[in-house]
């Protein structure tokens, strides 16, 4: 479903963010992006959604190549995506429900029947009850459960989440864990940054990054260094 060959992302002559990455995620994998503040881990996630392009290598998302997509395919490809990060950016001058229907209004989605799905998506992140709350009203752990019934409103084959643990309390991070693995329980692709390994449970597949570079990695609780770049 995606495959780094031998990417790198390089800003400037000696600034790289990833090097010589090669990975191959599964369809229906949940696989953690385990490492240090400024290990690539934020990059990597980017540019599966295209938000940044390789620099050296190829990557490939659904068959569709980030080398060389043009503007006029990336609403395709981000329709096949859940964007969840740290920052939520919820809009304060509507509602919960607004909110997470918005994706839904912008593609042209009746308003009915995006009510109904956003209706659906809050109660699967246990939040439908604050439908009519304001952002500004909710606990910074229902913010990030916010935006992740957002992020799975499209119903994406991919959630690709960063950092959505950073800044909450042991109780909301399990929280916002908690409702990413039940879209992975029943088929969706979920790829997870974090710093914090007490985090890092029930994943088919943790890869640990560093400077850029996948350093080791766990498969069903073994390590395993097959497609792993040194």
């Amino acid at each position: 479903m995606i495959e780094f060959a031998k990417v790198s992302k390089q800003y400037s002559r000696d600034v790289f963010a990833l090097r010589d990455i090669t990975l191959s995620v599964r369809k229906g994998e949940l696989l953690f992006l385990a490492g240090p503040s400024g290990a690539g881990k934020s990059t990597l996630l980017k540019m599966i959604a295209a938000m940044e392009r390789p620099s050296a290598g190829t990557l490939s998302v659904n068959g569709q190549s980030i080398n060389t997509i043009k503007p006029s395919g990336m609403p395709y490809l981000r329709r096949n995506l859940g964007l969840i990060f740290q920052q939520q950016r919820l809009l304060h001058d509507r509602s919960i429900l607004a909110n997470v229907m918005l994706p839904l209004i912008v593609t042209g989605a009746p308003r009915s029947d995006a009510e109904k799905r956003a209706r659906a998506a809050l109660d699967k992140v246990d939040l439908l009850d604050k439908a009519t709350s304001g952002p500004q009203e909710l606990s910074g752990g229902e913010q990030q459960r916010v935006a992740i019934a957002r992020a799975i409103v499209n119903r994406p084959q991919i959630i690709l989440a960063d950092e959505p643990t950073a800044n909450l309390d042991r109780d909301n991070a399990n929280k916002v864990l908690a409702a990413l693995k039940s879209f992975h329980g029943v088929g969706v692709t979920c790829l997870i940054s974090t710093h914090d390994e007490q985090y890092l449970t029930g994943a088919d597949r943790i890869i640990y990054l560093d400077r850029g570079r996948i350093v080791d990695g766990w498969h069903n609780g073994v390590s395993n260094p097959v497609e792993i770049s040194q």
